[in-house]
């Protein structure tokens, strides 16, 4: 059974794409060239892919009525089935191209992160793997290009953290890195296990889309401002002046602390960020869970109880829980160099959940 379009829908995408088309050569100004540029190029593959879409329809009609003609000859009506049987495979693959390009957005998907790695259990050994999470996520967003400074860090006692905040700031940051949210498992021997005993750790990490004034208005009267002498194993970031920010939302009793710049002007800059970031999550999950009444079946929920991923360094492997998909490339994940990988595969996951939701609906 193919999957259904609104052509309504299509037919507005079409006649949007072709003004967009005719005003970029008359705009006056470089703003608007600006911004009519990327809406062609968001537009440009679902044209393509509707026109392609609408040809094969032709195509699989003309077939099929060839089929149907006594009159076709033998040779013909082999060709007919064949044409017939591309142009039904052309139209079901553009179909669901055309769906998941019609699927809602998330408005966050463009944004940059706030990331929290905090260790669970297993003691020094959570800590350790929480500084080989991060420093994943450092060489997965140097490939992308993306930035990441460092707010506030707790130094784990034989290294690693205790806690790390960080900033990633690019281009569609939160859509690549919003289904890393959850308790990450890691199983491996610890260096000081002279046994070779295999120990099992945790470290739960958190992705915070970014907001923006106009998300989360904080008002002054709200927040109580501290400010402290930056903390730390007596590592560069520690200095006698009090450049250390804490800020408190009143209340939600949510507090925040960033001490990585020697400028307090800085700081309090970053702990705004990182306040309203946590403000936009805690609004987010209140829309998502007035939305579904099982919040737990959806991929990327950014409910961070559960377990959705498995870091098996005896094996050389690494499994995600929620799409039961396991890779023998753990030292490749590690350098962040397949992390692309499970990405992709719980996006897909994603949008055919989504799919199978529109065509219900």
């Amino acid at each position: 059974m193919s999957l259904q379009l609104p052509q309504d829908r299509l037919d507005a995408i079409v006649a949007r794409h072709a003004a967009a088309s005719a005003e970029i050569n008359t705009a006056a100004e470089a703003a608007r060239t600006v911004e009519l540029a990327k809406e062609l190029s968001e537009l440009d593959p679902v044209v393509s892919a509707i026109a392609t879409w609408r040809q094969a329809q032709t195509s699989l009609a003309e077939a099929e009525a060839l089929i149907d003609d006594p009159a076709t000859d033998a040779d013909f009506r082999e060709l007919a089935y064949e044409e017939r049987d591309a142009a039904r495979i052309e139209i079901d693959d553009r179909a669901r191209e055309i769906l998941i390009a019609l699927l809602p957005k998330d408005a966050a998907d463009e944004r940059g992160v706030i990331l929290e790695i905090r260790a669970g259990t297993g003691g020094d050994e959570a800590s350790l793997f929480a500084g080989d999470l991060l420093r994943m996520y450092q060489r997965y967003a140097a490939q992308k290009s993306w930035s990441v400074d460092i707010l506030s860090e707790s130094e784990g006692t034989v290294g690693g953290f205790k806690e790390v905040i960080a900033e990633i700031a690019g281009k569609g940051v939160y859509a690549r890195l919003k289904y890393e949210s959850g308790v990450h498992r890691v199983q491996r021997v610890p260096d000081t296990e002279t046994s070779g005993r295999i120990h099992t750790s945790a470290a739960t990490v958190a992705m915070l889309p970014l907001a923006g004034d106009v998300d989360i208005v904080l008002n002054d009267s709200e927040i109580r401002i501290d400010t402290m002498r930056a903390g730390g194993a007596g590592g560069q970031h520690v200095n006698k002046t009090e450049s250390a920010v804490r800020l408190t939302h009143i209340p939600t009793g949510i507090a925040v602390v960033v001490q990585d710049e020697r400028s307090q002007h800085k700081n309090k800059a970053r702990a705004y960020d990182l306040l309203r970031a946590k403000l936009y999550d805690i609004e987010r999950g209140r829309v998502d869970a007035e939305r579904s009444a099982d919040r737990r079946s959806q991929i990327g929920s950014g409910d961070r109880s559960e377990r959705i991923r498995t870091y098996n360094f005896p094996q050389g492997r690494v499994t995600d829980h929620r799409i039961n998909l396991t890779l023998y490339k753990l030292d490749e994940m590690m350098q962040g160099l397949v992390l692309d990988d499970i990405i992709d595969a719980l996006t897909a996951e994603h949008q055919a959940r989504l799919l199978a939701d529109a065509t219900i609906a």
